[in-house]
């Protein structure tokens, strides 16, 4: 079939595919919202594209007459054989049948230097997957995936906002966000609940602030956020600094112990955890 004539109704029509529930399936019907996607991405011919779940390959196609090469990664038995027929004799098109959770990405990038992971994520899946592709340095120019709304929010908001949260600084941590577009649940099959959006993660070429040890950090942030409505006092105590050590990091921060974690930029967080780290060394 040629690739411009790949269209998700007619494939899931043509071999009587079942969506799965528990995959989280959802296939995008709407072609003005895969060719925002590609454009978002701005794919070309010398990128290598990663996708994580293809589906019957409608976004596939579009990827595989634009960049130089496409892997996608598929877990759904019933949809390899799909994929493999539809796209298989496309010499830039590589399939993977696996679990990309347990995928070493840099086995597929190798010495590909211009890498972008382009996807329509399952919604079950898609912090999981940010959380390894961000924390283990892989080495992605962009990452242009569609995701629910709520949690692309989460991605691209600022402090002061019910939003923010440690979602919000790991991502922002690692990556310029911006926000492609709107995608409501009428632009798939079968509808989902929620509405969707397209976002763009651009990795920075180095982190966003400089820390002693972005492990200590981000266990501030999640204890922060975990106890929203406390304190940062009462979020730092729960890292085993004693009081009166704890009172001269946030004297030498220049943060009040009294605001929460959601006021909180993310250069105060590094402020705060490397006056953290010094006192516990």
């Amino acid at each position: 079939m040629d690739l411009k004539d790949i269209k998700t109704q007619e494939l899931v029509k043509k071999y009587n595919f079942k969506f799965s529930k528990s995959l989280g399936q959802n296939f995008l019907v709407d072609d003005s919202v895969l060719n925002d996607i590609v454009s978002g991405a701005e794919v070309n011919n010398d990128d290598f594209i990663i996708e994580i779940g293809p589906g019957v390959g409608t976004l596939t196609a579009q990827l595989l007459m634009k960049a130089k090469k496409v892997t996608s990664i598929e877990l759904d038995n019933d949809l390899i054989p799909i994929l493999q027929q539809e796209l298989g004799e496309n010499k830039n098109f590589d399939l993977i049948h696996k679990d990309a959770l347990k995928v070493d990405f840099n086995e597929l990038i190798g010495e590909e230097k211009s890498v972008k992971l382009v996807a329509n994520l399952p919604y079950y899946v898609t912090t999981p997957i940010i959380v390894k592709l961000l924390k283990d340095g892989y080495n992605f120019k962009s990452l242009t995936i569609m995701i629910q709304k709520e949690v692309a929010e989460r991605m691209n908001a600022e402090p002061d906002c019910k939003d923010y949260g440690s979602l919000s600084v790991l991502v922002q941590y690692y990556c310029n966000t911006s926000i492609i577009r709107r995608v409501p649940p009428t632009c798939f099959i079968p509808r989902p609940k929620v509405e969707s959006i397209v976002i763009r993660l651009d990795r920075l070429d180095e982190p966003r602030v400089k820390t002693k040890d972005i492990s200590f950090m981000f266990d501030l942030v999640r204890a922060g956020f975990n106890m929203r409505r406390k304190t940062l006092w009462n979020a730092a105590k729960t890292l085993h600094v004693n009081k009166e050590k704890l009172e001269d990091a946030f004297k030498r921060s220049g943060i009040d112990p009294k605001r929460r974690a959601e006021t909180l930029s993310l250069e105060e967080f590094g402020l705060l955890a490397d006056s953290l780290y010094d006192i516990k060394l």
